[in-house]
């Protein structure tokens, strides 16, 4: 798809994820990844990390490739056949469980409609007065929406939030509304009209429980807001105008952690 301005990277599925992308465009996850970290985030972007893969992260791409489609999951299950079968040629616990929820949403009507249309399509878009990239899972132009697959351990358990001071679901908790938000924008700059976005979630418990989820409007105001928000210093980062601020919990601050002193027992649980 065409890119949003002259000298930027045409996005492909080969190039999508590369650092060169990630620097040129803002991303929903790039977005996130720099409400988490600052310092991870750029060092990421400045070459100086890679994040480690981690089964969770490789589980989930399984997940999403057997709905892309038969070719794509099956070349996923060759590249990675030494992590999803173990040495009696048995898929690991995990995979297993994954197949068990990719199941229950093919078996479903309804919620294998919902994720019906073309996949895996990429589009650009400039907004906040900056370059977007997104890669939408599912996207149906016949009915106009668009959908994303979403695993969960539980999909009713709830969590704190302090982004909105309260208890919400795991689609809050992990920022599911804004990607959809954002997602919406970018469709509708490409399209023109407004698409709906669903979440079809499926559990990790056994049997998997299952929904396809549908948002009030009025919540994407909020989203925009936030987000137009967090730009303004992202964006500074980026360009170097300001130092990143260092979490202290991730893996890379972990690793660059060095101590100069003791702390009281009750900071160890403070946030």
């Amino acid at each position: 798809m065409a890119s949003t301005s002259q000298n930027k990277l045409l996005l492909t599925s080969s190039n999508y994820y590369c650092l060169e992308a990630n620097r040129q465009y803002m991303s929903v996850s790039l977005l996130k990844n720099f409400i988490e970290c600052e310092a991870q985030t750029m060092a990421v972007l400045n070459g100086e990390y890679i994040h480690p893969a981690n089964t969770a992260m490789l589980v989930g791409s399984y997940t999403h490739a057997a709905f892309e489609n038969d070719k794509a999951f099956e070349r996923f299950i060759e590249e990675h056949n030494g992590s999803i079968f173990n040495t009696r040629g048995k898929k690991y616990a995990d995979y297993a469980q994954a197949d068990l929820m990719i199941e229950s949403i093919k078996n479903d009507d309804f919620a294998s409609f919902a994720m019906s249309g073309k996949k895996e399509q990429i589009y650009t878009a400039n907004l906040f007065g900056i370059d977007w990239k997104c890669k939408i899972d599912n996207i149906n132009h016949d009915h106009n929406f668009f959908s994303d697959l979403k695993t969960t351990q539980d999909i009713h358990k709830r969590y704190w939030s302090e982004k909105y001071d309260g208890w919400v679901s795991f689609i809050e908790r992990w920022d599911y509304v804004l990607q959809m938000a954002i997602y919406r924008k970018i469709i509708e700059q490409n399209t023109g009209e407004l698409y709906t976005p669903y979440i079809v979630a499926v559990s990790k418990e056994k049997p998997p429980n299952k929904a396809v989820v549908h948002f009030d409007e009025s919540r994407f105001d909020f989203e925009y807001e936030w987000a137009e928000m967090k730009l303004e210093r992202i964006m500074d980062l980026k360009n170097g105008k300001v130092d990143p601020v260092a979490c202290g919990k991730c893996d890379y601050c972990k690793s660059k952690k060095k101590l100069n002193g003791t702390i009281e027992v009750g900071e160890l649980i403070l946030e």
